[in-house]
């Protein structure tokens, strides 16, 4: 009897240190808001909108201590509509991000899964649109460098390294899952250096697809963009780099990127506004996007925040649209979980031809007119 009371209580003892060297997160955000726009589809609207700035989701984060600096690490994060509670990403439960892997507090991490690519991890962070300060709805036209992650990869490999110094790294490959090896694959590389209030980031992002039988546009397809594309195009190549610099309660950057398309077609129905998307006039486009923005915190409770980008589209066929988006945004915490904010964003879109008309990324429709300004009122809490 002693005996078995013994072998209970080491029994007991090892469970609890085994727990105690793993754990598991629930956390998520809930971003809800009304909007009014001057013209989508040539109406003016006021919705109640979810996601506007950040996108609403919840997940599960956790880890386990494998000894020797060595631990297993896991993500799993579902992007809903906070109105009607829809899955977000195409209907996917886990469609923000999917992955699992090591990390090691010498060599860095290696994961596998439903992840983002350099570009979204190393230079989204310095534009407007990869923070909180702009969001969503501040993407640079069709989203067309993937800063605000429209385009999450499937079937992805990733390496991200340990921070050196302030100087950080990573890669990933994406691959198709199919015979065709090179084509409806993707891979990326990128770059962070922090030092004291100065930051440089840059980013690659090179995507093939057989734009033939467009094996990316339903997410039962095998490729790494498998129902989520932007641009319909048989080679997508994406880069960047930018620069910020934090001064007492401000923050200032810049970030440049371009998009250049071969083998392409057009842009998606669902990031172009249209029922039938955009097509192009060539088998090539390109994109080129200068964005400034800043950041002022006049109380700790209080800050304000705004970005100007100027984009600049090649369409082929004598067609070269030129963009400009501006967004400012007055934030106010009301604790350290939740905040409200007032955002107006405006996009003015020049093009010789009539069927490119602005539109802010996000909203269900793009403008009629040359035109299309949102202004939204909105809370944020995060759990």
């Amino acid at each position: 009897m002693k005996k078995t009371l013994m072998v209970a209580a080491l029994s007991g003892v090892f469970a609890t240190a085994a727990h105690a060297q793993s754990s598991v997160t629930l956390y998520g955000l809930i971003d809800a808001g009304i909007t009014y726009t001057n013209n989508q589809g040539g109406h003016s609207a006021w919705q109640a909108t979810s996601g506007t700035v950040n996108g609403s989701r919840w997940g599960l984060r956790g880890s386990e201590d494998l000894g020797g600096g060595l631990k297993a690490i896991f993500t799993l994060e579902n992007g809903f509509n906070i109105d009607n509670g829809s899955l977000g990403q195409k209907g996917r439960m886990f469609g923000r991000q999917a992955f699992v892997g090591l990390a090691s507090d010498q060599y860095g991490a290696v994961t596998l899964g439903r992840q983002y690519d350099s570009v979204v991890d190393y230079l989204g962070p310095l534009s407007a649109t990869g923070s909180q300060y702009g969001g969503t709805i501040a993407a640079h036209p069709y989203d067309n460098d993937n800063l605000d992650n429209s385009v999450r990869f499937n079937n992805t490999i990733k390496y991200s390294s340990v921070n050196y110094a302030g100087f950080k790294f990573g890669a990933t490959y994406s691959f198709s899952n199919s015979a065709q090896f090179a084509n409806n694959r993707a891979y990326s590389f990128g770059a962070s250096y922090n030092y004291a209030g100065l930051n440089f980031a840059a980013g690659y992002l090179q995507a093939n697809n057989d734009v033939n039988n467009l094996s990316m546009s339903a997410i039962s397809d095998s490729g790494a963009q498998a129902g989520d594309y932007t641009f319909a195009a048989g080679r997508q190549r994406t880069f960047g780099g930018g620069v910020s610099y934090a001064f007492g309660p401000a923050t200032a950057g810049f970030v440049y990127t371009q998009t250049n398309l071969s083998d392409a077609i057009g842009i998606s129905p669902s990031q172009s506004g249209t029922q039938a998307g955009l097509g192009f006039g060539a088998n090539s486009a390109r994109f080129q996007n200068f964005e400034g923005n800043v950041h002022y915190a006049l109380t700790p409770a209080l800050s304000l925040a705004g970005m100007y980008t100027y984009t600049r589209a090649n369409f082929g066929g004598g067609v070269n649209p030129n963009y400009n988006t501006v967004a400012l945004q007055s934030d106010y915490l009301l604790s350290k979980r939740t905040d409200v904010y007032l955002q107006g964003d405006w996009q003015h879109a020049s093009s010789n031809d009539a069927n490119i008309g602005a539109y802010l990324n996000g909203l269900s429709s793009a403008s009629k007119t040359q035109d299309q300004v949102a202004v939204t009122v909105g809370i944020r809490h995060r759990f």
